[in-house]
């Protein structure tokens, strides 16, 4: 990209931004306290013998982004309770779940900055103390007086597990749709964001709009947020991401970037794409990497990032103004921004 074109190219509403995360997650610092240590404590609940793998697993935390979401949804929606914490525990268990999962089916080595479990210990432990956080996570949500947590929570794991399974089937399928793959991450990775503000917002006790307003900011927040990672895979550096680059490409994925090449390149282009990804050697990433710059693949998908962040802005003004709503309207300001620095090379 030129330098002339990449000023040209911007969405003014977040190339203006200067939300850090630190100014956003700050203030909610006792309650990712409050959540830490719990999620540490649940080490307790399995065999002795077993601990260290889901020690390893649960450590594993990067931005807290799901906690944090359910912690400003819920000063949002009214006020933070003991109840949200154990929900954020819940929540971030299913995540980190669906993490050692992808990692396996993904071969991936490097997770936030260190080996994966599966790196560590193989896969058939990983396949199991995936399970085992899984099971936990519905056991917890169990514990809860009213069932409507733990339906909720069942409810959008078997959702994102059905996503991962899509998205499986749909490997190497290069006739996928737009609406394939936006169906794809909507369960997989939006769900969890939606259940975080949804859940919040129930036990905050408010009304029936704003919760289906705030859960409907997350899944738009959710969406975005997987385009961007899986932007990242392509165009981000594995220092920065902390993370193994190139893993969609690796294992056949068909994501945002791919799918505007397959849409917009020629016949010939189209099969070299088709090739090097079905074939797939780590020395084909610059292959790649340049059609995606030729077909302008990182600029279309910033623009369907941005158009979901306001979405998600939009939501927001069905609930009463005030800090928390300001909040998660800067969450979409620093994930725009976010994804305007990201470079096709």
């Amino acid at each position: 990209m030129l330098v002339s074109d990449a000023k040209a190219f911007k969405d003014e509403r977040f190339a203006d931004s200067v939300v850090e995360w630190q100014s956003i997650a700050e203030p909610v610092q006792p309650f990712l306290r409050d959540v830490a240590s719990l999620l540490e404590r649940q080490v307790e609940a399995f065999d002795p013998e077993i601990a260290a793998y889901t020690r390893y697993a649960l450590g594993n935390q990067g931005k807290q982004l799901r906690p944090v979401l359910v912690a400003l949804s819920a000063e949002a929606a009214g006020n933070v309770t003991r109840d949200h914490v154990a929900v954020a525990v819940i929540i971030e268990m299913v995540h980190l779940a669906t993490l050692v999962h992808d990692d396996i089916m993904d071969e991936a080595t490097l997770r936030r900055k260190r080996a994966t479990l599966a790196a560590n210990w193989g896969n058939e432990i990983s396949v199991l103390v995936g399970d085992c956080l899984f099971a936990h996570a519905l056991t917890l949500a169990a514990s809860f007086p009213t069932p409507l947590i733990c339906r909720a929570v069942a409810s959008a794991t078997n959702t994102v597990c059905g996503g991962e399974i899509l998205q499986t089937h749909r490997r190497l399928n290069f006739e996928m749709t737009r609406e394939e793959y936006f169906k794809v991450i909507s369960m997989k990775t939006a769900e969890l964001f939606a259940l975080s503000t949804e859940l919040a917002a129930l036990l905050a006790g408010s009304g029936t709009e704003e919760r289906r307003a705030l859960r409907e900011y997350g899944r738009a927040l959710g969406t975005a947020y997987q385009i961007f990672d899986d932007c990242v895979d392509v165009f981000g550096t594995e220092k920065s991401a902390g993370k193994s680059l190139g893993t969609d490409l690796a294992s056949g994925k068909m994501t945002l970037p791919v799918l505007v090449v397959l849409e917009k390149a020629t016949d010939e282009e189209r099969e070299k794409l088709k090739e090097l990804i079905s074939g797939w050697r780590p020395h084909y990433f610059d292959r790649v990497l340049e059609l995606m710059r030729q077909y302008d693949a990182l600029r279309d998908s910033q623009r369907v990032i941005w158009d979901l962040l306001r979405q998600a802005e939009g939501h927001l003004q069905r609930i009463p103004a005030g800090r928390g709503r300001q909040a998660l309207t800067d969450l979409t300001s620093f994930l725009g921004r976010q994804t305007l620095e990201l470079r096709a090379g």
